[in-house]
């Protein structure tokens, strides 16, 4: 009963807001001028852990933990960036209501961009339903929108997960969690209001937390990107400054660096933080240039929260190893990496060592890419983003060489003017799969296989910078795991589906013969051969195929790959075998 009465006090709530000082009235919702989401809010989710029982979430008297969400650095006020939009964490008094019980509310929205960023939980089981966004040229455009439940809902696309619920009878050591959903729009029209879905009768209740138009990319393209594939134990690092070595495909007049915490239960604090072209090993090429977050030095990153650093006129050069380096002044003991760099990075002795141009500093190496997740450099056509595992990841490639075949991509790409120079943004994860997930998506894991790519989808190729095109070269991991060319289908045409409604160009790699591997069985092989069939078939879903395993398999044996290309465990191409792979992309295929 507690839930059904949310609907009617949110009109009560809105009637008695919109009477403003002075007498203006405002539209409550139904009627036909929007409000501002905080003038709707109707429930109260959050309490003090002295007093756990004085909100009320779920209907049944459980709420989230005020001290939780402050340790995880979601603080009343403070700007999140997640998915490369920007949220703010409700700025509400220690009594007041904080978020909407979405039923049907009209809320104020203002901006034009490639979706909307929604901060959603579900009580009760995953929640949703359908809404509708209002365009200023008089049109609208219909949107579904799902909130998974905050006790039950997936930790792998989760935004923060908090350690308790409060409950009226105290507090209770079990998970919580947030969500960021994104939805597309109609790209380019400027948005005046939103629809939240409408209740149903009984069950499941949708909140939101808080709203806004994830801007369109411009005047940026990605030039180096990696994917989270876990969150692993690091150093520990205590007044330290990581330098990272990261290769460039394309160039530009400017650069930001974007940096995530993905994953994580706590905030990580950068003191500041610089790039440099690199001259050799940990040192560089002149003087380090600071970079800076909103005009300061470094930022702190809140759990699960993005960061990127302010425009810096600085001439990055394409094809080319950058070093950017930050100080982590306070003690680091776990951090979000991409595990198989294939490159020598460096951490100093104690001090903040960010602007020293010598390598004298760094004393140790790491063979992995921590919080750093993508650099991005002014101008340019935008980037093509490749979806895959170890094989695009360049395990069993020459280290610090560069010969993955990303990289092999994006010098072909330099070297032509028949299509745009686009960036090329390297999203593999050894060991990641298509449908099912190696980590699971919280806590600290040795396991760095990353969530499943439909899980990622969002974070990894959605939100990348000036995406046009992705790539989708996955699901040998799924069949040599025991999965059916079904389910890996079934998760190919979601990630297709997903791509088209924001617009991407979607093309689809077949998946390369790994006979002789011991996970590469004949039944294996058999299901691998029907993903092949259909990801070639008129029906796929994709905008063009790369027949990746016609380039590799052994003429005389189909289900082996040719010895020349082999890097000696069957399963991954050697350097030559990469090279063949990124040689055989019909540049045309990737263009729109």
């Amino acid at each position: 009963m507690r839930r059904r009465t949310w609907g009617t006090a949110a009109v009560l709530l809105a009637v008695c807001a919109g009477l403003a000082p002075g007498g203006t009235a405002h539209a409550a919702p139904g009627r036909s001028e929007p409000l501002p989401l905080e003038r709707l809010f109707d429930n109260r989710a959050v309490s003090d852990d002295r007093a756990p029982g004085e909100a009320d979430f779920d209907g049944a008297g459980g709420s989230l933990s005020a001290q939780d969400l402050t340790a995880a650095g979601w603080t009343p006020g403070r700007s999140l960036g997640v998915d490369r939009a920007r949220l703010t964490w409700p700025r509400t008094a220690g009594t007041g209501d904080d978020n909407v019980a979405a039923n049907g509310q009209r809320v104020r929205v203002s901006g034009s961009g490639d979706a909307l960023a929604f901060l959603v939980a579900g009580t009760g089981g995953d929640a949703g339903g359908a809404g509708v966004v209002r365009y200023a040229d008089g049109t609208r455009s219909a949107y579904t929108l799902t909130a998974p439940d905050w006790r039950t809902g997936p930790l792998a696309t989760k935004s923060v997960a908090l350690p308790h619920r409060n409950t009226p009878d105290g507090q209770l050591t079990e998970r919580t969690r947030l969500y960021v959903v994104t939805v597309p729009v109609r790209t380019g029209r400027r948005i005046t209001s939103v629809e939240l879905p409408k209740a149903p009768e009984s069950g499941a209740a949708l909140h939101v937390f808080a709203l806004s138009v994830r801007a369109r990319t411009t005047g940026w393209t990605g030039t180096w990107s990696a994917s989270t594939a876990g969150y692993t134990t690091v150093g520990p690092w205590a007044d330290r400054t990581v330098r990272l070595v990261v290769h460039t495909s394309t160039g530009g007049p400017r650069v930001r660096v974007r940096l995530d915490n993905t994953f994580a239960s706590t905030p990580v604090r950068i003191g500041s933080a610089s790039v440099a072209v690199q001259e050799s090993g940990a040192a560089a090429r002149g003087n380090p240039v600071p970079l800076t977050f909103r005009g300061a030095a470094g930022t702190q990153l809140p759990a699960g929260a993005q960061a990127f650093s302010d425009p810096l006129d600085f001439d990055v050069p394409a094809d080319a190893n950058l070093l950017v380096s930050f100080h982590l002044p306070e003690p680091v003991a776990a951090a979000p990496v991409h595990s198989q760099a294939i490159q020598r990075s460096y951490v100093s002795e104690p001090g903040d060592h960010a602007g020293d141009a010598q390598g004298t500093a760094y004393t140790s190496t790491i063979s992995y890419w921590p919080l750093l997740t993508g650099v991005d450099v002014g101008g340019g056509p935008g980037s093509v983003v490749l979806l895959g595992d170890s094989i695009t990841d360049g395990v069993k490639s020459t280290q610090d060489a560069n010969h993955r075949w990303p990289n092999v991509l994006a010098t072909r790409l330099l070297a032509q003017s028949e299509v745009p120079r686009y960036g090329v943004l390297n999203q593999g994860i050894s060991a990641n799969k298509v449908a099912t997930d190696r980590y699971v998506g919280d806590g600290i894991s040795t396991d760095t296989g990353g969530v499943s790519a439909l899980h990622r989808l969002d974070r990894d190729v959605l939100a990348q910078t000036s995406a046009r095109t992705v790539v989708v070269f996955q699901g040998i991991n799924d069949v040599r795991w025991g999965a059916s060319a079904e389910q890996v289908v079934a998760g190919l045409r979601e990630i297709a589906a997903r791509a088209h409604a924001r617009g991407l160009r979607v093309i689809g790699a077949t998946i390369t013969p790994c006979e002789g591997e011991a996970l590469c069985t004949a039944a294996a092989d058999a299901e691998r051969a029907a993903v092949n069939s259909f990801v070639r078939g008129a029906g796929s879903g994709f905008d063009g195929v790369l027949d990746f395993d016609a380039v590799l398999r052994d003429p005389a044996h189909p289900s082996r790959m040719r010895p020349e290309f082999d890097s000696g465990d069957h399963l991954h191409p050697g350097d030559a075998g990469l090279k063949a792979l990124a040689d055989s992309v019909d540049l045309r295929v990737l263009v729109g």
